[in-house]
C-alpha cells in the first residue's frame, strides 16, 4: 500500500508535521508538507499527492476553506485533523468532500491506519461477481464500468459511494447493519462511525432515487441499518403474475 504513495501534510505546527513525516517515511511513504492552505494548493498542483492530511485550525485560510478550494480542482483523498470532537464538525468536513476525520490528539499508528484505509477505498474496487444489474426501468447498474443509469442519465459515483452501492445491491432484500457496512466499505477501523454510513446513504439517494426524501431502493431499517429493495423477488413475482 505504501510503495511510492505521496502524502501531503498541511499543518502550521512544525513539530507535529516533523513527527508525522518521520513516521510515514519509516513506513515507506513519500511525505511532504505545507504550512498553510495557500501553500497547500500550490504544492497540490506541483506534486500531485495521492492523499492529503489537512489540519482544520490554521490561520488566514482554515482547513474547511482549503478543502473547498481543493475540491474545485481535485478529487484527491483528504483526511482532516482537528481538536474538535463534535459530530457536527465531522459531518461538516465530510459533506464538503473530506474522506475521513481524525481528532487530535491521535497516535501515529491511528493516523497511519486511517491513511491506509482511505487509500484502500480509493484505489481498490470490490470484487465484481455480477457485471450488469437491471433493477427496473428507472435504475440500471454496470459494476464493471462503475456506471449507474438513473432515469436515463449516467450518474457518476465516488469510490466510496460505489463500494457502498455494490454491497447493498449484492445483498438485496437483506438488512445490512451499520457495523457490516462500515466493515465492508470503510474497514474495521470505522466500526463505531455510524454517521459515515448515514451521510453516504444520503449521497446515494440523491443520485439514484427518483424522490430522495421518499426512497424506493435504499430502505432504512430503523435502529439496524439499511436494505436495498429485493428487485429479484419483485421481478419473479411480476413474471409469475
Amino acid at each position: 500500500m505504501s510503495e511510492q504513495r505521496r502524502i501531503l501534510i498541511v499543518d502550521d505546527e512544525p513539530d507535529l508535521v516533523h513527527a508525522i513525516r518521520l513516521y510515514l517515511e519509516e513506513e515507506g511513504y513519500m511525505p511532504f508538507s505545507a504550512q498553510n492552505g495557500a501553500a497547500a494548493l500550490e504544492v497540490l498542483r506541483e506534486r500531485l499527492p495521492d492523499l492529503v492530511v489537512l489540519d482544520v485550525q490554521m490561520p488566514k485560510m482554515d482547513g474547511f476553506e482549503t478543502l473547498k478550494r481543493i475540491r474545485e480542482v481535485s478529487q484527491v483523498p483528504v483526511i482532516m485533523l482537528t481538536v474538535r470532537s463534535a459530530e457536527q464538525d465531522k459531518v461538516r468536513g465530510l459533506k464538503m468532500g473530506a474522506d475521513d476525520y481524525v481528532t487530535k490528539p491521535f497516535s501515529q499508528r491511528e493516523l497511519l491506519s486511517r491513511i491506509e484505509a482511505v487509500l484502500r477505498r480509493a484505489e481498490t474496487p470490490p470484487h465484481v461477481a455480477k457485471t450488469e444489474v437491471r433493477v427496473d426501468d428507472y435504475l440500471q447498474i454496470d459494476f464493471s464500468r462503475n456506471e449507474v443509469i438513473a432515469g436515463g442519465k449516467v450518474v457518476q459515483l465516488s469510490p466510496t459511494e460505489y463500494r457502498l452501492l455494490y454491497h447493498l445491491v449484492s445483498s438485496s432484500g437483506r438488512v445490512l447493519t451499520y457495523e457490516t457496512l462500515l466493515s465492508k466499505v470503510w474497514g474495521w477501523e470505522y466500526r463505531e462511525e455510524q454517521h459515515y454510513v448515514r451521510l453516504y446513504i444520503s449521497y446515494l439517494r440523491q443520485k439514484i432515487e427518483p424522490e430522495p426524501s421518499h426512497p424506493k431502493y435504499i430502505l432504512t431499517e430503523k435502529g439496524l441499518g439499511y436494505r436495498f429493495v429485493d428487485f429479484r423477488q419483485q421481478r419473479q413475482a411480476s413474471q409469475g403474475g
